[in-house]
């Protein structure tokens, strides 16, 4: 044009700036109106469109405004435009460079002149004083749509009312324009009048129209009225299009509405129409999350016969079933069928795959895969490292990952934050923290910025494994070059202080965590609870507890401290409501949980309230632990169950004997008063046929069928014990005297007691305790008595002679308190 001496119009820069701006080239767009201006000529109304469009479409909501208003009054300012290159634009024989990027054709500088071209529209005076208001529809619709794209919903109306006004014609566009403003901007009945305001207009709504109306109610979550207006589309004569549906599938498939969903699937297909590969993936979810695999294999089937699916759509098909973990059925979609033009399997492809099976933790498949991908024409990306190291960590499988780290740089690639995030967590999980700090050392030659994540890891490596120095040095790196700590690192060096009981520190740390958005979580809190219950500091706990309750944080090591804190004290009944709120609460949910209520409400000697917590920790089936039994032996011994039964328990759990764990559970429900629970525990191991039992076993059932009344049974087990050449023990006749006593059987009890004197039976305390027990519930107290006695006599005359024949004894007031 230039060369042929002919001069660009309005027109001209109108298209230039248009194709520019479409091209996502903002600024070189209106470089045009720049040079439009040095040229003499000021932009007509389309022009003026044209860039408020670019503008609105670039986010430039406030830029476009100002501009608007500029060229209403007659003039244009564009000196806030930033360029690489200083160009005088008055001087064009300036040598100054020019750059590319931000003007292609620097011939225009060169030819032509600067006089305003006959014909063509300049800014008058009168404009500038008067103002101008925009002719054309067009230029309306843009500006209702900017005002509404930034949230302006006034100036929107604003101009709409302008528009009425002026007389400017209105059109669907503007209609639809201003509906969809009204509506994304929460006012849903104002974009329903206009529907009506429209129609009384007689312009009639477009498909569009009721797409965005569609749009609307789904967002809303009103389906009903989504899907009204679906069949609203059909009654007016109009048809769905791809949008329509689109938007209908997603609403139904965002909420699981299977039934109506297939539908409209049904219904488009009797309009020859297929569903289109954007929403094939959130109907495959929907499938899925509904364990209704079939339909979703069925379905996939059916898009596949209709048209090769795009390399995009297939591996966000696979990417639904790789969430799931389901790499069999991504396996089968990757190496499926594929029309000629798609043999080829795209990258993005291959790092979905790489990213199920490394969900599956199938670490071998993923790294064959990738190594025999370039066999198959299809070179690897930055994604398809990071993606493999990153599951290599994740899998511990450190020396592995880190070579392909290496690997990775080598082939010229930079190695996402992440990814060297994953292998130094990995490396400290492992406990090499040498390697890990290498590694970082490797991210910050590659130019790499650590971020809170790198710093966390190495911060709570250090920390778990006692080195305060270097933990504290991480933090204090990490503060200096301008990364914030997040909760995670605070929690870590709060824990760090906690473990050193370092008070001062370990509270400044945690008053940061109250800085946080949503303050400290539930582990620097219970951190915070462990150390004052340490020192002894009860109010300041309630305090930190009190405070994880109201947010609904407290967990089971909340409860369990604040126990420990109360029981440490003395403070017994605040112990035990805390346990009853714990149980209240549902938070007994593991071994740990049950074995401090347990401890609790032993130490409070409410034995009954700890067979219930047993009898439910083990519906849940959780197994009882060492300290389990450990709490049982002790809840026995305060039931007064016979210290030599009791040792005898413990001796066969810690040699690990068949029936031990039943025996002393069943001892303990028998102890504590829940029969039926005790016969059941002991028949699960008397009635195995052909077994014979050791002595504790036996003993343990005489004991649980005496306890519960059944004399006969517990008679029987003794006979059975005998007939098993089984002999029995001081345990044993201390549970004989118990069922002899329940039965009334005198003679049976004078047996045992003559079988004493005589040294037949080991002479212990707790078997005259049981015969003096066992006389009086027979109403003998006279025998009970006598026997009382005996016991008296012969243990008094036991003690004379153990403190004769230690020599130099003395008794003094430290001997007492030791």
């Amino acid at each position: 044009m230039a060369k042929s001496g002919v001069f660009p119009t309005n027109n001209t820069y109108g298209m230039l700036v248009d194709v520019y701006g479409k091209a996502g080239l903002v600024q070189e767009s209106l470089l045009w109106i720049k040079h439009m201006k040095h040229r003499g000529l000021f932009p007509d109304e389309v022009t003026m469109n044209s860039v408020i469009k670019v503008l609105k479409d670039a986010g430039e909501f406030d830029r476009a405004d100002r501009f608007y208003r500029q060229w209403c009054f007659g003039h244009v300012d564009l000196d806030d435009l930033k360029f690489d290159s200083a160009v005088d634009f008055d001087d064009v024989s300036s040598s100054a460079p020019i750059s590319l990027k931000y003007f292609l054709s620097t011939e225009l500088f060169k030819t032509g002149g600067r006089v305003p071209t006959p014909g063509v529209e300049v800014a008058s005076d009168e404009m500038a004083t008067v103002g101008r208001k925009p002719q054309l529809t067009s230029t309306y619709n843009t500006l209702i749509d900017l005002y509404g794209k930034s949230g302006r919903l006034k100036d929107a109306a604003d101009t709409f009312a302008e528009m009425l006004k002026s007389g400017v014609a209105m059109d669907t566009i503007t209609f639809n324009t201003m509906i969809f403003t009204c509506g994304t901007l929460g006012h849903l009945s104002e974009a329903e009048s206009l529907l009506k305001k429209m129609e009384e207009r007689r312009i009639p709504p477009d498909t569009t129209t009721y797409n965005i109306f569609i749009s609307l109610h789904a967002e809303a979550g009103n389906v009903d009225a989504a899907i009204n207006c679906y069949r609203k589309i059909r009654e007016v004569s109009l048809s769905p299009d791809s949008v329509t549906y689109r938007t209908l599938l997603l609403m139904l498939c965002e909420r699981h509405m299977v039934g109506e969903m297939e539908n409209i699937i049904e219904e488009m297909e009797k309009s020859s129409r297929s569903v289109d590969q954007h929403s094939m993936p959130g109907i495959i979810r929907m499938y899925i999350d509904e364990g209704l695999h079939d339909r979703a294999k069925i379905f996939l089937e059916k898009c596949q016969a209709n048209g090769s699916l795009s390399a995009k759509t297939r591996a966000a098909i696979m990417n639904v079933y790789a969430e799931k973990g389901l790499w069999a059925e991504a396996e089968a979609i990757f190496q499926g069928k594929r029309d000629g033009a798609r043999l080829k399997k795209d990258v993005l492809e291959y790092n979905v795959m790489v990213k199920a099976y490394g969900k599956a933790k199938l670490y071998d498949k993923a790294l064959s895969l990738f190594r025999t991908m370039r066999n198959h024409g299809t070179w690897p990306d930055e994604c398809t490292y990071n993606s493999v190291v990153q599951m290599l960590s994740g899998g511990d499988l450190v020396e592995k990952a880190r070579s392909l780290l290496a690997e990775m740089k080598g082939a010229g690639f930079k190695p996402q934050c992440s990814t060297f995030s994953s292998v130094i967590a990995c490396y400290v999980r492992l406990r090499q923290l040498s390697d890990a700090v290498n590694t970082y050392q490797e991210m910050l030659e590659a130019g790499v910025k650590p971020n809170v994540v790198v710093y966390g890891a190495l911060i709570d490596g250090f920390a778990e494994s006692g080195n305060v120095e270097e933990a504290l040095r991480y933090f204090s790196v990490m503060e200096e070059t301008g990364v914030s700590p997040n909760q995670i690192v605070l929690t870590s060096l709060l824990k760090v202080y906690s473990k050193l009981g370092c008070f001062d520190g370990a509270k400044q740390i945690y008053e940061r965590t109250k800085l946080l958005e949503g303050g400290p979580d539930s582990v620097a809190s219970n951190s915070m609870i462990s150390l004052y219950a340490e020192f002894g500091m009860v109010s300041e706990a309630e305090m930190v507890f009190n405070g994880l309750k109201e947010k609904g944080l407290a967990d089971e090591i909340s409860y369990g401290t604040m126990m420990y804190l109360y029981k440490s004290m003395g403070m017994l009944d605040k112990a035990i409501d805390v346990a009853d709120e714990m149980k209240q609460s549902g938070l007994l949910s593991d071994c740990i949980s049950y074995n401090k209520a347990m401890l609790c409400y032993s130490t409070n000697g409410q034995l009954r309230a700890c067979g219930e917590l047993l009898h439910e920790m083990i519906k849940k089936k959780l197994s009882p632990d060492g300290w389990t039994f450990s709490l049982l032996f002790t809840i026995l011994k305060k039931g007064g169950v016979a210290s030599e039964a009791v040792k005898e328990l413990e001796s066969s759990y810690l040699d690990a004997k068949p029936y031990a764990a039943q025996s002393i559970i069943a001892s303990v429900f028998s102890m504590v008063g829940l029969h039926g629970l005790a016969l059941e525990y002991c028949e699960g191991f008397t009635k195995v046929a052909k077994v014979v039992l050791d002595r504790f076993a036996y003993n343990a059932a005489i004991y649980v069928y005496g306890l519960s009344g059944k004399i006969d049974k517990a008679l029987n087990m003794f006979m059975r014990m005998q007939d098993d050449g089984v002999e029995p023990d001081i345990v044993t006749h201390i549970n004989l005297v118990h069922c002899y006593g329940k039965a009334g059987m005198v003679e049976g009890l004078k047996r045992v007691y003559t079988q004493l004197k005589y040294g037949e039976i080991e002479r212990s305390e707790s078997m005259f305790k049981a015969l003096v027990d066992a006389y009086r519930i027979a109403d003998r107290d006279d025998l009970a008595e006598m026997v009382d006695q005996d016991m008296r006599f012969g243990f008094d005359s036991q003690e004379f002679s153990d403190s004769d024949s230690h020599s130099q004894h003395t008794t003094s007031d430290s001997d007492i308190e030791d």
